[in-house]
C-alpha cells in the first residue's frame, strides 16, 4: 500500500506547494518525540523501567489513570481575531497539565497551528480571488448577450432597409459606437469646463512653444489627444451598452488583427473627414461586427475553463489538508497513546477552509452558465472543455518503442560496418557520398537528436513535478508524452537509418544511376509529407501546432509571443548546422544536381553563399525580433536586454560563416573577438536569468533560494558543462582532428554537442519558469477579458 506522504505529493498542486500544510516536516517532529522518548529509556532495564509514554510524561502518571472526559481536555484551541488589516482569524493550541511541560510537544502543537493559519489564509484569499473572477465574468456574458441581440436587430434592419435611424434614437438597441469624434469632444469640453486640467497640459508644452497663441495650444492638446485616442483604439472600440461605456479591447495577437484593427482606424478617419468635408450630422452605429464578438466569447470561454480549473484545483487543495490534518493527528495519537485528535480535528472541520461554500456554489454557477451560452445545453460537450480526459498511457506504445529501438540499432550497427569496410567517414573516403548523402544522415540525426532530449526533459520534468503543460499551454488531451516522444524518435531513425542503409548497399555495388542517388532526397520529401499531412494520423494535432509555432516564429514580431514560441526558437538557434545541411539538400535536389552528381555548384553559386549567410543569422533574428516584441507588450526593459544577446550571437556566426569562406587572419582575429564576447554575454544569461542561479546572497552557496533538485552539486556540475559546451565554438580556430575522421564528422560531433548542452538548458529553463510560477502561486492562467468599463465625461 502506497503511503500517504506520497499520495499527498503526487495529488497536490504542484505551483501552491509551499501552500499546502507542510506534512513532512510535522511527521520529522513526530518522529523526534518519539527518538526523545527511545533515549530516555535504558536499554538495559527495560523491564523495570515505565513504558515509553509514561517516561514522557513522567511527572504526570496520575492522569493517565483518570476518565476518558479527562483526556479529551489535554489541549484546548482558541480562536483569536484577527487585526483589522488582515481580516483572518488565527488558531492557537494551549495544552492542559498533561502536556504543558513538554518542549517537543508544544513545539508541534505551535508548527500545527502554523500549517492551519496558513491554509485558512491562503484558501480565502484564493476563493476571494476566484469570487471576484466569477463575477466579472458573469457581467461579461451580460454585455456580450446585449451586443449580440443589438448586433442581430442591427441586421435585421439592414434586411427591412430601414437602416437609416439611429441606432441611439431606437430603444429595441441598447448598445452603440461612441465614435472618436465624440470622445474628443467630450475630452475638450472637460478641459475646457476644468481649468486645473487646462494648465495641467500647457504647462506639459516645451518651453519653445512659449510665443503660440492659446488657440495653437489648444489644437496641439487635441491633436495629441486624438492620436492618443487612436492608438487606444487598435485593440478595442468604446461601447455604450446598458447606460455603462464599455471598451472592447481584443489583444492583437495576430497579424490579421493588427491589420483589421489598422484598417478600421484609417477607414473610420476617412469617413469622418468626409463628413467634415460635406457638413454631414455624424451618425453613430453600432460598428461591432461577428469577427469581433466571436473573438470576445472565445476570450470568455477561455476564461470560464480557467476559472473552473482554479476552483477544481481549490477544491483539491481543501481535501487533501484536511486529509493530511487527520493524518498527522491520528499518527499524534499512536506516537503518545493520548486521544487528543478529536478535539483538534473539530476545530480544523469549523474553520474557513473546510467549511466555507463559496467555492462549490461558484463551481455549480460557472458550470451551468457554461452549458447555457457556451454547449448548447449539452452538458457533455461542455464537460469536454471543462473536464478533459487525460491520454490513457498504453502498453503498446512501450512495445513499439522497444521494437524501433532494436530495429534501429541493428541497422545502424550494419551501417557502421558497412561504411568502415568501405573506408567511408574518413580523410580518404568517397567524397561524393559525403557531400551527396551524408548531409542528409546528419540533418535528420541533429534532429531526432533533440527529439530525444525532449522526451528525457519531459520524463524529468514529470518526475520533479514541474508542470511543463502549464507552462507551455498545452492542451491536456493532446500534450505529447515521453513516451509518444521516443516512439517517434525511434520509429523516425530507423526508416531513416534503413533508407541510407540500402542505399550504401547500392553505392558499394557500383549501382550510381540517377534513382540511387535520388533517395536520400525522396526520403527528406517523404518526411515533409508526412509534416503537412491534412489527415488525421500520425499525431496530427502535434504536428499542426508544430507548424503554427514555426509559422509564429517566422513571422516575429507581427505575433504576440508565448513561453512555447521563444522556447522552440531557442532549439533553433541550436540547430544552425541542421538548417545549413537542410539548405544545401534543398539546392542539390531541387536544381537537378543529383543527375550529374556536380555538388560543388551548391557551394560555388554566389545566391547560396549568400543564402548560407542568412541561414546562419536567421534564428537568432527571430529570436531578437521577439525579444523586441516582448518589449514592446511588457515595456520590460530586460528583454532589450536579451535582444542584444542575440545580434551579439548573429554577429559571431555571421564572422564564422566569413571565416570558413576566406580563411584569413583578419576574420581569425575578428572570428575570436565576436565570439568570446558573445560566450560570456550568453554564459552570464544562461547562469543568472535562465537558470535564476548565482545568487550571492541565497541560502545556498552561488545559487537560488529554491532547488527542485535535492543534490545541490548537480547545479554546480550543470554549470560546469553548460560552461564548457559553450567554448565549442574554439573548434573553429584550432581546428581539431580526430584520427582519420573527416572533418564533417568532426563538425557533426560538435553539432551534437550543442544540440545536449541545448537539452540540458531546457531542463532548468522550464524548473526556473516553475519556480517562478510557484513563487506568485500561479496554477491557472489570467485569461484577459474583452469588455472594460471605461468612466463617462
Amino acid at each position: 500500500m502506497v503511503k500517504f506522504s506520497k499520495q499527498f505529493e503526487a495529488q497536490l498542486v504542484p505551483e501552491w506547494k509551499e501552500a499546502f500544510v507542510d506534512y513532512w516536516q510535522l511527521k520529522k517532529d513526530l518522529k523526534r518525540m518519539q527518538v526523545v522518548g527511545d533515549n530516555k529509556t535504558d536499554p538495559h532495564n527495560r523491564g523495570t523501567e515505565p513504558s515509553l509514554v509514561h517516561r514522557l510524561f513522567k511527572k504526570r502518571i496520575p492522569f493517565f489513570r483518570s476518565n476518558g472526559n479527562r483526556e479529551h481536555g489535554a489541549i484546548q484551541v482558541h480562536r483569536k481575531l484577527g487585526s483589522s488589516a488582515s481580516k483572518n482569524d488565527f488558531y492557537e493550541t494551549e495544552l492542559l497539565d498533561q502536556f504543558e511541560d513538554n518542549e517537543v510537544v508544544k513545539e508541534f502543537f505551535s508548527r500545527l497551528d502554523l500549517q492551519l493559519n496558513k491554509v485558512n489564509q491562503f484558501y480565502k484569499g484564493k476563493e476571494k480571488e476566484y469570487l471576484d473572477r466569477g463575477e466579472s465574468l458573469h457581467k461579461q456574458i451580460e454585455i456580450l448577450l446585449e451586443l449580440k441581440a443589438a448586433l442581430k436587430q442591427q441586421q435585421q434592419q439592414r434586411g427591412k432597409g430601414i437602416l437609416g435611424t439611429d441606432p441611439k434614437d431606437d430603444p429595441s438597441i441598447s448598445c452603440s459606437i461612441i465614435s472618436e469624434e465624440d470622445s474628443t469632444r467630450g475630452a475638450m469640453d472637460q478641459t475646457e469646463q476644468n481649468p486645473e486640467s487646462l494648465s495641467r497640459e500647457l504647462g506639459s508644452l516645451t518651453s519653445d512653444q512659449d510665443q503660440l497663441s492659446m488657440s495653437q495650444r489648444l489644437d496641439s492638446i487635441k491633436y495629441r489627444r486624438e492620436e492618443g485616442n487612436k492608438f487606444r483604439s487598435l485593440s478595442g472600440r468604446v461601447v455604450s451598452c446598458q447606460g455603462k461605456n464599455v471598451k472592447i479591447n481584443i489583444p492583437l495577437t495576430t497579424p490579421s488583427r493588427t491589420f483589421s484593427a489598422l484598417t478600421d482606424l484609417v477607414w473610420e478617419d476617412l469617413v469622418n473627414q468626409s463628413k467634415k468635408g460635406g457638413n454631414e450630422p455624424s451618425i453613430n452605429k453600432l460598428s461591432v461586427n461577428k469577427t469581433k464578438l466571436h473573438h470576445a466569447e472565445k476570450m470568455i470561454r477561455g476564461a470560464f475553463i480557467e476559472l473552473y480549473k482554479g476552483l477544481g484545483y481549490l477544491k483539491t487543495y481543501r481535501n487533501l489538508n484536511m486529509l493530511a490534518f487527520v493524518k498527522i493527528l491520528k499518527k499524534f495519537d499512536k506516537v503518545t497513546q493520548k486521544q487528543v485528535s478529536s478535539t483538534y480535528l473539530k476545530v480544523v472541520e469549523s474553520s474557513y477552509f473546510n467549511s466555507s461554500d463559496k467555492a462549490v456554489k461558484l463551481t455549480d454557477e460557472v458550470e451551468e452558465l457554461f452549458i447555457k451560452h457556451f454547449a448548447e445545453d449539452d452538458k457533455r460537450k461542455a464537460m469536454k472543455y471543462l473536464k478533459p480526459h487525460q491520454r490513457k498511457e498504453s502498453h503498446t506504445v512501450t512495445f513499439f518503442i522497444g521494437l524501433f529501438a532494436g530495429c534501429f540499432m541493428a541497422l545502424f550497427t550494419g551501417y557502421c560496418i558497412m561504411a568502415h569496410l568501405a573506408g567511408m567517414y574518413t580523410s580518404h573516403s568517397n567524397s561524393i557520398y559525403m557531400e551527396t548523402a551524408y548531409p542528409v544522415l546528419s540533418m535528420f540525426s541533429l534532429l531526432f537528436l533533440h527529439l530525444f532530449l525532449y522526451g528525457c526533459n519531459i520524463f524529468m520534468w514529470r518526475k520533479t513535478r514541474i508542470n511543463y503543460a502549464f507552462i507551455f499551454e498545452f492542451v491536456p488531451t493532446k500534450e505529447l508524452k515521453y513516451r509518444d516522444v521516443f516512439l517517434i524518435c525511434t520509429a523516425c531513425m530507423t526508416v531513416v537509418v534503413g533508407a541510407m542503409f540500402a542505399h550504401l548497399a547500392l553505392i558499394l555495388k557500383g549501382d550510381s544511376s540517377t534513382q540511387v542517388q535520388a533517395i536520400p532526397g525522396i526520403l527528406v520529401l517523404i518526411f515533409l509529407l508526412l509534416l503537412v499531412c491534412p489527415f488525421n494520423v500520425l499525431y496530427k494535432s502535434t504536428r499542426f501546432l508544430f507548424l503554427q509555432i514555426l509559422r509564429n516564429i517566422i513571422l516575429s514580431p507581427l505575433y504576440k509571443v508565448v513561453m512555447v514560441d521563444f522556447f522552440m526558437a531557442d532549439q533553433l538557434c541550436s540547430q544552425v548546422p541542421m538548417l545549413r545541411s537542410l539548405e544545401y539538400v534543398a539546392c542539390y535536389y531541387i536544381t537537378g544536381r543529383y543527375k550529374t552528381q556536380d555538388y560543388g555548384y551548391c557551394y560555388s553559386a554566389k545566391h547560396f553563399r549568400d543564402l548560407a549567410y542568412a541561414v546562419s543569422f536567421l534564428p537568432y533574428y527571430w529570436r531578437a525580433m521577439q525579444c523586441a516584441r516582448r518589449w514592446f507588450d511588457e515595456g520590460d526593459m530586460g528583454h532589450l536586454i536579451n535582444l542584444g544577446k542575440y545580434v551579439s550571437a548573429m554577429l559571431a556566426a555571421g564572422a564564422k560563416v566569413a571565416y570558413e569562406r576566406e580563411k584569413s587572419p583578419g576574420w581569425l582575429v575578428l572570428v575570436v573577438a565576436m565570439s568570446s564576447g558573445a560566450t560570456v554575454y550568453q554564459l552570464y544569461w544562461d547562469f543568472v536569468k535562465d537558470w535564476g542561479l548565482l545568487q550571492a546572497n541565497s541560502k545556498n552557496p552561488w545559487l537560488r533560494n529554491d532547488l527542485i533538485l535535492k543534490r545541490k552539486f548537480v547545479y554546480y556540475l550543470s554549470m560546469g558543462l553548460n560552461l564548457v559546451l559553450r567554448l565549442a565554438w574554439l573548434q573553429t580556430v584550432i581546428h581539431p582532428n580526430l584520427g582519420s575522421l573527416d572533418s564533417r564528422v568532426t563538425s557533426f560531433l560538435l553539432a551534437a554537442l550543442e544540440v545536449i548542452r541545448r537539452g540540458h538548458w531546457n531542463f532548468y529553463r522550464l524548473e526556473n519558469e516553475h519556480l517562478n510560477n510557484a513563487g506568485k502561486f500561479r496554477a491557472v492562467k489570467t485569461v484577459p477579458l474583452p469588455f472594460h468599463e471605461v468612466d463617462q465625461d
